[in-house]
């Protein structure tokens, strides 16, 4: 209601972006790459989702999180890439305030909420190391969908304080933006009012969330290691460590571009550079992570390698048919 009456008051009601790039021979080639890339995230997340709701041997609490994660990165990535994509044919590649508003909306939780679970991720391996016979009742079914309830809640709650204070601020002119999605730099860059108080909502926000998400995640791996170091095999550590290696990956890529981005003072904003990190953490990240957890997991390539074995077989018996 608050991002209503802005617009109602603001006299901007549409902006203008002005995308990745002007010459039309990088943009055929920018727009056929990004396709790849938006189409890749599509296969590889939801060939993971059907994997892991189709096998029973997937049926655990790790892999729940995985699906509900592979969930995410194709909501996270539908914010921006179709727009982007649409864009590379438009001469002014136009965008309402509100329609802004939303997107803003939508990115920003989708990735709060994948933070939140990142979270909840660390926790289940904790869980799994640190406590291999309670671990079933430790991680119940209820639990785990507590925890999935309260990252959706924890990221949209937290995205509407950032979505409140950025889109409640008077916009008169002018109305491009440097990007090619509307992102919380380049959109405080055309405020008309004091932006000081959005920044400081902005900071609490990412520090409360990225605070309170790296002190679980640091207290859940040293938990971790603690367990690890007292397995006597070597064996037993690789296998251990394994296990996590793939969840710090996928956290490390995340954390790592966002807090970059949202961490800084809006003096520092740099174009070029900021654009290529956008790209990174909001398209290739969500594409990367299906195919780290995928490639560095034996259960699941041996889920697809069931999936194809049978498609074999109904094609042969097809055949002879």
């Amino acid at each position: 209601m608050a991002i209503v009456k802005a617009w109602n008051h603001s006299s901007v009601t549409t902006f203008i972006l002005l995308g990745l790039a002007d010459h039309l021979e990088l943009q055929a080639f920018l727009f056929v790459t990004f396709l790849g890339i938006y189409l890749v995230t599509l296969v590889w997340n939801l060939v993971l989702i059907f994997l892991i709701r189709g096998d029973f041997h997937l049926h655990t609490p790790m892999y729940f999180f995985l699906g509900n994660l592979s969930f995410i990165d194709i909501c996270y990535s539908s914010t921006v890439a179709p727009k982007m994509l649409t864009d590379f044919f438009q001469e002014q590649k136009t965008i309402s305030f509100l329609g802004c508003a939303a997107q803003f909306f939508f990115f920003v939780g989708m990735g709060l909420t994948e933070c939140f679970l990142l979270t909840a991720m660390a926790y289940d391996r904790y869980a799994a190391i640190s406590m291999p016979l309670l671990y079933s009742t430790v991680m119940s079914q209820g639990l785990c969908r507590r925890l999935v309830a309260g990252a959706y809640v924890g990221g949209f709650l937290s995205s509407l304080i950032q979505a409140s204070s950025l889109f409640t601020l008077h916009f008169c002119g002018p109305n491009v933006i440097n990007h090619f999605f509307c992102d919380l730099p380049p959109i405080l860059a055309l405020s008309c009012s004091d932006p000081f108080l959005s920044e400081v909502m902005n900071y609490l926000v990412v520090v409360a969330v990225g605070g309170t998400s790296f002190l679980i995640l640091l207290v859940s791996y040293s938990y971790i290691v603690s367990a690890v170091l007292k397995i006597c095999s070597v064996e037993g550590r690789w296998k251990a460590f394994s296990t996590c290696a793939s969840h710090l990956m996928v956290v490390t890529l995340l954390f790592g571009s966002a807090l970059f981005m949202y961490l800084r003072p809006s003096s520092s904003y740099s174009l070029s550079r900021d654009k290529a990190v956008s790209v990174f953490y909001s398209l290739v990240i969500p594409m990367l992570n299906p195919l780290i957890y995928s490639l560095r997991n034996k259960e699941i390539k041996d889920a697809l390698w069931k999936v194809m074995g049978k498609k074999r077989i109904f094609s042969s018996l097809s055949g002879r048919a």
